[in-house]
């Protein structure tokens, strides 16, 4: 059983999450991407509605409904989907509105067809629409993906448009129009949580993610927090869904290895050095809040109970002064790089640990599919002078890496590191894909395609680590691996 939906042969793009109070189900819909050499008459973004009641098991059913992303919402005994369509010759955008009495058989509603008005929005961009019935309006709105008319060419905003009827729309000033980002912002979202209510939307120029702001009102004005983002950039067009408990975020890890940009090098050094696909496979954080409004996220409770207590490891240090006692492996690197392996990753599975650092290292963590070379592989690199996690793929550490990439950073996540303070982990491995949890309210999700069937390691830069109740649990987890003292927990000191 999978930890994540990808669907066969394809992707899965934008989602609209609806729960549908009358079965108590998830009933999703999302954009079927298929794969190159799909066969032609299939070969459409169409959408696909998916029933799930832990967003872990899903049940997939077509619908006659073909275009973008938007939303479902039930009104007057009735579902209304509000989504998008595109023309080609010449180019424009249009939100559409269809209904249906069983959220699979849908009737488009022609003459609701409509397109920005050409004075407040620019005519390039009209898509992603959110519908809602604003209370202290008393009218209901509508979200979309736009341009403002600015001055420059930083005008991508989230459009407003109010309506009695779910009909007819007028134009009203942006909702959000930050002059921050040459595009749209994308797939907008609004909720209210406790006395917060939360703008979500996501963007692809200045930046690449899903981010939030927050108000004490639905028409704003709009704080940004410290770190406004949900993960990092292998998560796009996150969309929100609340069953009256929890309130859980859908986005999508993209795939690699389609070039569909057309920014891959010329040399082939395998897919981790390729362009990120349009869709991927479906992601699924619960939201959580804090004590000042701010967002976290954790794994669906489908998820993080996925697996049972796993297996102790063993330990093989290759590097640095590192000794046992107990559950706890630590180590004192004041001068230079220490490394150990301590274990054989599962292709589908969860690894937890708790660790803590002492001083001022320049970096420590995990490495994901190394050997004793202790190279090529993934490296989840907390960073206390940084203030994050970067994480760094093996060629990265031969010439060829510096030569192919003009960047420092490949991605990172934002996360506060104190020294004496424990972190929790829990990283979900499913195949090519790697999602990383700190404390039940930090994720970082990435894509492994060259590096398969190898170690769990751990290292430290210049500075003291104590890790401990380190665990792996999943399929294919060998305990023995013909190492010195696998299977045994045992530590060895270099």
């Amino acid at each position: 059983m999978n930890l994540f939906f990808t669907p066969k042969d394809a992707k899965a793009g934008d989602v609209i999450p609806f729960f549908n109070e009358k079965t108590k189900m998830f009933d999703h819909y999302y954009l079927k991407h298929w794969n190159p050499g799909t066969p032609k008459e299939e070969d459409k973004l169409r959408w696909h509605r998916l029933t799930t009641g832990d967003h872990r098991v899903f049940t997939e059913t077509p619908v006659n409904i073909c275009g973008g992303t938007g939303t479902v919402i039930r009104s007057g005994g009735m579902y209304h989907m509000f989504y998008c369509t595109f023309d080609d010759k010449p180019q424009a955008q249009w939100i559409r509105h269809a209904v249906s009495r069983d959220l699979t058989d849908w009737q488009d509603i022609l003459e609701d067809k409509f397109g920005p008005d050409g004075i407040i929005y620019r005519m390039t961009d009209w898509r992603d629409p959110f519908v809602f019935w604003n209370q202290e309006a008393g009218k209901w709105w509508m979200l979309v993906a736009a341009r403002e008319n600015r001055p420059t060419e930083r005008n991508g905003c989230v459009a407003l448009c109010v309506s009695d009827d779910l009909s007819r729309w007028e134009y009203e000033k942006p909702l959000y129009s930050p002059g921050i980002y040459p595009a749209a912002n994308e797939c907008a979202d609004l909720f209210q949580m406790g006395e917060w209510y939360y703008l979500v939307y996501s963007n692809y120029c200045d930046g690449f993610g899903t981010y939030y702001r927050m108000s004490k009102s639905p028409g704003g004005p709009w704080i940004r927090p410290a770190v406004d983002t949900f993960d990092g950039r292998a998560f796009y067009a996150g969309k929100t869904v609340s069953d009256g408990v929890s309130r859980y975020i859908y986005g999508w890890n993209p795939t690699r290895g389609e070039n569909p940009w057309k920014f891959d090098p010329g040399k082939d050094y395998g897919k981790d050095y390729t362009c990120w696909n349009w869709g991927g496979t479906i992601i699924v954080h619960k939201l959580v809040q804090h004590e000042d409004g701010t967002l976290g996220v954790c794994p669906a409770d489908s998820v993080a109970g996925a697996f049972g207590s796993g297996e102790k490891t063993w330990w093989k240090p290759l590097d640095g002064d590192w000794r046992q006692k107990g559950d706890a492996v630590t180590c004192s690197s004041d001068n230079g790089y220490a490394s150990v392996l301590c274990g054989k990753l599962p292709r589908q599975g969860v690894v937890r640990a708790k660790v803590k650092y002492e001083g001022r290292p320049g970096r420590f963590g995990m490495a994901l599919q190394v050997d004793e070379k202790f190279d090529k592989g993934y490296y989840l690199m907390f960073e206390p002078g940084y203030q994050r996690i970067e994480f760094r793929s093996g060629l990265r550490t031969y010439e060829s890496g510096g030569q192919m990439f003009p960047y420092g950073v490949e991605m990172e996540r934002p996360l506060n590191l104190e020294p004496g303070r424990e972190y929790e982990l829990e990283l979900y491995i499913e195949d090519t894909i790697g999602l990383l949890y700190v404390n039940h309210d930090v994720a970082f999700g990435f894509r492994m395609y060259n590096e398969k069937d190898k170690n769990l390691g751990w290292f430290v830069l210049d500075g003291n680590i104590e890790i401990r109740d380190v665990e792996i649990a999943g399929e294919e987890f060998a305990a023995a691996s013909g190492y010195p003292g696998a299977g045994s927990g045992a530590a060895h000191r270099t």
